[in-house]
């Protein structure tokens, strides 16, 4: 049987309400939500034997509220094809109602609230029920479907709240408990521990693209519906969003999945007061330092980081100084292991913030000031020099999203293809241009000078294969 990753929004319909879609894209922009937090030590496991949670456990329940989402669905009606020339092409349609089920956590006393992006995507209405019995109309803050985290609100005053607590000071063995309504059953609390911090889950059990990741992994019991509900530390502090399982049968098998405090709250922050995610930018492209590069590039075998293969030009990184085959080993005093975890800490980080970014050039430390800029600004820079096609430039993003071969150093991504397009039937999204009538093209400023009227001879890659195709431009 095959293991899949499910997540965790329970759908009482025929069809789930995770489609991709957008909220709240241009807002008035508001202060940041007044969320509480508490950053002191969680403690060592000494001291006296405790024999219950209650008194942990009932200020958060009080917090994490059921999040009821109704979605109507238009669909049109089969007909016999013998019949269907009496519609002339217009077949009927029927609506019906989906309804889900998800959770989520109240973090400021006017009503902010942290849930998931698939717990409100698609949504109509959105109904919130607090642990008192009340119930509430909510509205969409905005969404990130690249975290899985949404903002959502409903009007309040001195709404009980979870404290928030820094995600990157847990460890693997403390004590957490799951807060949620998993099934619809109701309000149902559930303890493990912190079975793996920094996970990230393999592609092909993926059911939805999350390209930032870093779950916290627990075997407290989780199941459908507990999506966006608090997973609290022995404290009561919130220190993940409950996000997904892993399993074969749907159920809990031990094998949970929560997106991180700071993570999430990066997203709020943004979110809040701007009205839509910002992200930094760094622009360099990397692959993960293994042994063997290591010993070629002359530090020791087991050093940790990215290796620079390429940096954008006009990007921050290139601007400060960054070369290829430096290597990335710090930014911020926070150790960058691999490009998920560069790609990461870069992204939570506000555009125009200067981070220390500490690199290792010919086996000696050196850092670097960088002031971030703004990823979609410049790293997504997308033209539309091909009639109907997308294409922005490669950047470790866009990498993740499409799967592309590390070997692929520079070059821009198809991201989009219209319909109508008289190129849809040669290119496909996630195809590579790399080279244009024999010119290499490093971003999107320098495909466009390259291509001219009429035959273009492009070489492209895609799943691992270089080949060149011609457009005919008009």
């Amino acid at each position: 049987m095959k293991t899949r990753l499910h997540s965790l929004l329970l759908v009482v319909a025929l069809a789930s309400l995770s489609a991709p879609f957008g909220y709240s894209q241009t807002r008035t922009a508001a202060a940041k939500p007044d969320i509480k937090f508490d950053g002191s030590p969680l403690g060592d496991g000494g001291g006296r034997r405790v024999t219950s949670y209650a008194d942990v456990v009932e200020p958060v329940q009080k917090a994490v509220v059921s999040v009821y989402s109704t979605k109507i669905v238009r669909e049109r009606l089969r007909v016999d094809p013998f019949f269907q020339q009496l519609f002339r092409g217009r077949l009927p349609e029927r609506e019906r109602e989906e309804k889900g089920l998800g959770s989520g956590v109240i973090v400021s006393p006017d009503g902010y609230i942290l849930t998931n992006h698939h717990v409100v995507a698609g949504a109509d209405e959105l109904k919130v029920l607090l642990s008192d019995g009340r119930e509430m109309i909510a509205k969409v803050i905005g969404t990130d479907e690249k975290t899985d985290v949404a903002v959502i609100k409903i009007d309040g005053d001195s709404l009980p709240v979870v404290p928030i607590t820094d995600s990157d000071r847990i460890r693997v063995g403390d004590v957490v408990f799951a807060v949620g309504n998993p099934l619809g059953v109701g309000q149902t609390v559930t303890m493990g521990i912190v079975s793996a911090t920094g996970r990230t889950i393999p592609d092909e059990q993926m059911e939805a693209m999350v390209p930032y990741q870093s779950f916290i992994q627990t075997d407290a019991a989780i199941n459908q519906g507990n999506s966006g509900g608090a997973l609290v530390d022995a404290k009561g502090r919130l220190v993940g969003l409950n996000s997904a399982i892993l399993s074969s049968t749907g159920g809990n098998i031990g094998i949970g999945f929560a997106v991180p405090t700071n993570l999430a709250v990066s997203i709020l922050n943004s979110l809040v007061t701007t009205g839509k995610v910002q992200r930094g930018y760094l622009g360099v492209g990397g692959q993960n330092l293994d042994p063997g590069l290591a010993e070629s590039l002359g530090v020791d075998r087991a050093t940790k980081g990215v290796v620079v293969t390429n940096v954008v030009k006009d990007a921050p990184a290139g601007l400060a100084g960054l070369k290829r085959n430096d290597i990335i080993v710090r930014i911020d005093n926070k150790p960058v292991d691999s490009q998920s975890a560069l790609r990461l800490l870069v992204s939570q980080v506000m555009p125009g913030t200067e981070v220390a970014v500490v690199v290792l050039r010919d086996g000696k430390e050196k850092t670097f000031k960088i002031k971030l800029g703004t990823l979609g600004e410049q790293a997504a820079a997308s033209g539309n020099f091909i009639p109907g096609v997308t294409v922005k430039t490669l950047d470790d993003e866009l990498r993740a999203q499409f799967k592309i071969d590390q070997r692929v150093e520079n070059g821009i991504v198809i991201t989009a293809i219209e319909d109508n397009s008289p190129f849809a039937n040669i290119l496909v999204p996630g195809l590579v241009i790399v080279e244009i009538n024999r010119v290499p093209v490093a971003d999107v400023t320098a495909a466009a000078a390259s291509v001219k009227p009429g035959l273009n001879a492009l070489l492209v890659q895609y799943r691992g294969v270089l080949r060149y195709v011609t457009i005919n431009l008009k």
